[in-house]
């Protein structure tokens, strides 16, 4: 029988691969839900535009209700795809809450980039006021949820057993067998034989 040794260091340097393969994949399918959003919100939009009940009100509307309708279609991506792989939460309600307000926040850092650059710096052109909100504004928005979300709404619980949010969560039963287990004690722990 053979046997192949690995150079030292070299199950950390796969673990460390596999940890850095898997953000990217984390990070692709984000993008990829936010721009599915962002495609749901500017049709929404359009579309709500175009019906007669709308039309005659402010735009405004619209774009409130196609965001919402985003919003709907982001999260559960992201629950679905993105994080598909963390425990259901403990309050949904809580969660989705958290969700909006990110979002939200999300949203107010574009808008806050807008003002700045047009209202305080004076960039007035319709590129300027593109590039401050569509491009360093959304991208900032994005990091700054794609963070948020992966901290907050969507994070696994720590190894201590506390949720990121403080709450305990309650082990397992399996868990609680393992723990107990004379096979996973420490050295220390055992009784000696007779």
């Amino acid at each position: 029988m053979m046997t192949v040794r690995l150079p030292s260091g070299s199950a950390d340097n796969a673990r460390t691969m596999s940890t850095t393969s898997a953000r990217r994949l984390e990070v692709l399918t984000f993008l990829t839900v936010g721009g599915a959003g962002y495609v749901v919100d500017v049709v929404a939009f359009n579309l709500l535009r175009s019906q007669s009940v709308l039309a005659a009100h402010d735009p405004a509307m619209s774009k409130v209700l196609a965001v919402a309708v985003a919003m709907v279609v982001t999260y559960l991506g992201n629950r679905m795809l993105t994080w598909r792989d963390q425990p259901e939460p403990v309050d949904s309600r809580r969660q989705v809450a958290l969700f909006v307000l990110f979002n939200v926040v999300g949203l107010g850092i574009s808008v806050v980039l807008l003002l700045l650059t047009h209202d305080v710096l004076g960039l007035t052109s319709r590129l300027a006021d593109n590039l401050s909100a569509n491009v360093v504004g959304l991208g900032l928005g994005t990091a700054f949820r794609y963070w948020s979300y992966r901290r907050f709404v969507f994070a696994a619980p720590s190894r201590a057993g506390r949720h990121p949010a403080g709450r305990t969560r309650v082990p397992s039963t399996s868990a609680l067998a393992t723990r107990s287990s004379p096979t996973t004690a420490p050295d220390r722990f055992r009784r000696p034989c007779a």
